[in-house]
Parts: C-alpha cells; sequence; structure tokens
C-alpha cells in the first residue's frame, strides 16, 4: 500500500453489526442488505440505501432486525444480472435539514452511470425519524446532463450537504472518468426535486487525485460533512475500467477534504472493507466514522462498521 497519497497511516475499523433484516418483508426473502451503498445516521438510527434494492433499510440498535421501507413501486428480477440492469442503482442517501424541502427528509439517489439509473426519491421523516411511505420521485437528468458533458462518463457515488450548499462526487473509473467534486447551491436540489427546473449547472467542480492501492486508482464512493467545516469521503481501489462492470477490490480508504476544498489525507482502512457508506456521529465530543460495505455478492450481509480518525 506504499503508494496510497497522504500521511498514510491506517485507520482500523471496528465491527458494530450485519446489515440483517426479517426475510419475510424482503422481496427475494432475503434475511440481509447484501449492497450497502449510503448511509445516514440520525435520529438515533441507521438509514441505509441499498444499489440494488427498492427500499430503504432502518436500524435501530446494534441487535435488533433492520425494517424495510418501500421507496420504488414493483420488485427487481431475482436473477443477479437481470437485477443488475434493471436496478436504479441508489449509490446516494442524504439528509436534507429540516424546514427545507416539504419539513426536511432523506433523498437517495441513482448513480447516472446508465440512462435508466437517473431517478431520485424523496423520503419524509416524521418527528421521530420514521420514513413515510408518501415518497416522491423526481428526474436527475437535469443536474446530470450537464455533469456528464464536463466529465463524460459519470458515475455519482456520493453527496452531501454542507450548510447552504450540495457536493456530488463522481467516483473515477480507469482512464475514462475523473474523481470529482460537483458543489451546487442546496436550493437547486429543492427545486429539482420540484420539478421546476432545467439543466443545473455547478458553481464549481474540482477534480481530485486519491492515489491508489496496489497500482488501483482509488475512487470515490461516498461523503460526509465534518462538524466545523470540510468533508469526509471514502474511496476504493476497484480493478476496473466500466462504471458498470463490478472488479476485485484492492483496498479502501477515508479521506480528508477541508473547507476550502484541499485534499489532506488519505488513510488506508484495515481490514481492506468496501466501503460505499460513511456518515459523522459526535459522541461525548469524539467523532466517530461510520461505515457500511458492499461485497458485491448478494450472498454476503453487508455490515457496518465504526472507525475513530
Amino acid at each position: 500500500m506504499a503508494d496510497v497519497l497522504a500521511q498514510g497511516t491506517e485507520i482500523e475499523t471496528r465491527f458494530l453489526r450485519g446489515l440483517t433484516i426479517d426475510p419475510k418483508f424482503h422481496p427475494r426473502a432475503q434475511p440481509y442488505i447484501s449492497a450497502a451503498s449510503g448511509l445516514v445516521c440520525a435520529y438515533g438510527r441507521a438509514y441505509v440505501i441499498s444499489d440494488d434494492e427498492h427500499h430503504i433499510a432502518v436500524f435501530s440498535d446494534h441487535d435488533s432486525l433492520g425494517e424495510l421501507y418501500r421507496i420504488v413501486p414493483d420488485n427487481l428480477p431475482a436473477g443477479k444480472q437481470a437485477r443488475k440492469l434493471r436496478k436504479p442503482d441508489f449509490e446516494i442517501l442524504l439528509r436534507l435539514p429540516d424546514r427545507t424541502v416539504h419539513g426536511g427528509g432523506l433523498v437517495a439517489l441513482g448513480s447516472g452511470s446508465r440512462r435508466n439509473r437517473q431517478k431520485g426519491v424523496f423520503i419524509p421523516l416524521d418527528e421521530q425519524g420514521v420514513p413515510s411511505n408518501r415518497v416522491r420521485m423526481f428526474d436527475l437528468a437535469p443536474l446530470y446532463r450537464p455533469l456528464r458533458t464536463i466529465l463524460g462518463e459519470i458515475n455519482v457515488e456520493g453527496a452531501l450537504v454542507i450548510d447552504d450548499e450540495l457536493l456530488l462526487l463522481n467516483r473515477g473509473v480507469g482512464h475514462r472518468s475523473d474523481n470529482a467534486m460537483a458543489r451546487y447551491r442546496r436550493a437547486d436540489l429543492g427545486e429539482l426535486i420540484e420539478g421546476k427546473r432545467s439543466d443545473i449547472e455547478p458553481i464549481e467542480l474540482r477534480r481530485y487525485n486519491l492515489g491508489a492501492i496496489d497500482g488501483i486508482g482509488l475512487g470515490f464512493t461516498d461523503g460526509a460533512a465534518v462538524p466545523g467545516g470540510g468533508w469526509v469521503f471514502t474511496a476504493v481501489a476497484e480493478n476496473t475500467n466500466d462504471s458498470f462492470k463490478d472488479g476485485p477490490c484492492a483496498g479502501a480508504a477515508v479521506g480528508w477534504v477541508d473547507a476550502k476544498g484541499a485534499l489532506h489525507a488519505v488513510h488506508p482502512l484495515k481490514p481492506p472493507l468496501k466501503a460505499e457508506g460513511i456518515d459523522i456521529q459526535v459522541v461525548d465530543n469524539a467523532m466517530w466514522i461510520c461505515l457500511v460495505t458492499d461485497s458485491d455478492d448478494p450472498g454476503q450481509c453487508s455490515r457496518m462498521w465504526l472507525a475513530q480518525p
């Protein structure tokens, strides 16, 4: 791992729980979430989006089975390849603060890596943080079309809200596209959800070199705001030159970008988890990094991990 950028000391992670659910509520009778791709920690809960499901999963503690909440009608095919072709590829879950769109809630975003992956869903939360079934679907094409013009191929895998701004993180793939942060007004997302916007150009677009693990470039997989300014991200070194096809994972990392957008550090994770979702929790003045993983194998349960920077 000597070719990882940064002050690259390893960050050790601690297993917290498997993302287990009651199989009788899963459309394929699966007793777990197997492709966790986005994470929000709020209201004493962990909300997880999976890139090949039409539900979000909500976990209320370290042990209890998670609950599924449907966000898209109908079910995906049971076969892995057929499901991959049809899935909305929800790679992002973020929380909109209260007093924004419809009083705040969660937003799931497709990756845009294919034309059928440009769907967004707004999920209202009640005062206790319970998801409502009155979801609102919206089109991401006005957001992704200008981004695709700038970057060529896109694969948006992370997003975060900082104050009045929305940041999207594009995952670079081989020599075909770059790791990049696109910055927008938070109000742009609200107007997109309401269907009031045509093409939305980013206020700023910044490319990043995240380094590599064993010669395989790291690519963004998620991001989260840091209290006091700046943001953290997860990145994985996946051996593929195609945003549609999976490849072997050589390792993963967590990095930090300051409030001015400068990359300060990229730290390999130990063990080398394929981390695809990240959020930050502050408990008793200590900051914890929460992670969820995707093994790219429907036969394996996704897991939640903790680390301290």
